[in-house]
């Protein structure tokens, strides 16, 4: 199994793996490219391509092996033994994915006993190393990079060219099957150059949303006005408490050409992450792993449900899904409609 690839069926972006040491003496792979090995290291800076390998890894060999068990190991506030007794074989021998996070802070004590381990991986154990660069650690990957362990490396380095984002998108859609004209990913990835789970959560949706292509028509429609003010920044504004912010940028956003259904899609989008995770407890990959999210989703979902009730949450569920209606034809005015749903969620649902 180790030698096969986690992401079957995804149409990879051309754009090699970068920053990778060049003595490394194991496999230097693209996020896309991650398959099982003993040792994974995940490097690099761009957060959201190293968590989306961590989660395509998790789902194969869950697939290869539903009795999985994964386990998840913080190496900043590392117990002494605690990686020896999540790698030790349980009752019924079930395969490991241990995930260690923040490696790029560890303690003295996580780095002693990584290096023990890298001398001798549990068997049927797959050990994930989310290192996100700097110094700290350097000496437990300089033994990994060279061929401790029998590990491979997956690199992902933030996407900085405009060329590197394109081929990104591009391969979203491919993935899905779904046909995009060129100019429309030209104007994707403009609009959504600054951020890449963004972008990547724009491509979804389209694939999700438009008919059999998806064309510069499609995405002026959504995302017309995401260069100077978009539909997520509205979204955020108001679930922030922020009404005032929120219609300044919504009225800037439909003055360049935003249409109201985007700007309601966004808001659906956050809306209903905050509830799946409403009441809820657990750390970010946990709850990621429990509810298919990618752990910077729930860590954002957290942060907006502060000073929420569950009667608020409620009330804005049903007010997101009136709008919605309404922009879509029921009421003669769609633009009212998306401001009074602002006033709604400004207020955190409370009359």
């Amino acid at each position: 199994m180790a030698a096969r690839t986690a992401s079957a069926g995804r149409t990879a972006p051309r754009s090699a793996p970068k920053a990778a040491p060049k003595s490394a003496a194991i496999p230097q792979l693209a996020w896309h490219q991650v398959r099982p090995a003993p040792i994974v290291l995940v490097s690099g800076t761009e957060v959201f391509l190293a968590e989306r390998a961590i989660r395509q890894l998790r789902d194969f060999l869950k697939l290869e092996d539903p009795s999985l068990e994964i386990s998840d190991v913080q190496a900043d506030s590392y117990s002494p033994g605690e990686l020896l007794t999540v790698a030790s074989p349980s009752l019924f021998g079930e395969p490991r994915l241990i995930r260690v996070s923040s490696v790029e802070k560890c303690s003295d004590t996580f780095l002693a006993e990584a290096i023990d381990y890298l001398q001798n991986p549990a068997e049927d154990t797959y050990l994930v190393l989310r290192h996100g660069g700097g110094v700290r650690g350097k000496k437990l990957l300089d033994l990994i990079r060279a061929g401790t362990g029998g590990g491979i490396e997956v690199v992902c380095a933030e996407l900085k060219k405009d060329t590197d984002r394109h081929d990104f998108a591009s391969s979203e859609f491919k993935a899905a099957g779904k046909r995009v004209t060129p100019s429309a990913l030209r104007s994707l990835v403009g609009a959504f150059s600054g951020d890449l789970a963004e972008l990547s959560a724009a491509c979804q949706q389209l694939i999700a949303d438009a008919g059999a292509e998806v064309t510069e028509t499609t995405v002026d429609r959504y995302y017309g006005g995401r260069v100077e003010a978009n539909a997520f920044k509205v979204a955020d504004a108001a679930i922030a408490g922020h009404r005032g912010e929120a219609l300044v940028i919504l009225r800037h956003a439909l003055a360049s050409g935003a249409d109201p259904v985007p700007v309601v899609a966004a808001f659906a989008m956050k809306i209903r992450t905050m509830a799946k995770l409403c009441g809820v407890r657990g750390g970010s990959a946990q709850l990621a792993s429990q509810y298919g999210l990618a752990p910077w989703q729930v860590e954002r979902a957290q942060r907006d449900l502060r000073g929420w009730s569950d009667e608020g949450l409620a009330r804005c569920v049903v007010a997101l899904a009136e709008t919605d209606a309404a922009v879509k034809g029921a009421e003669r005015d769609p633009v009212f409609a998306l401001e009074r749903l602002i006033g709604v969620i400004a207020r955190k649902g409370e009359s």
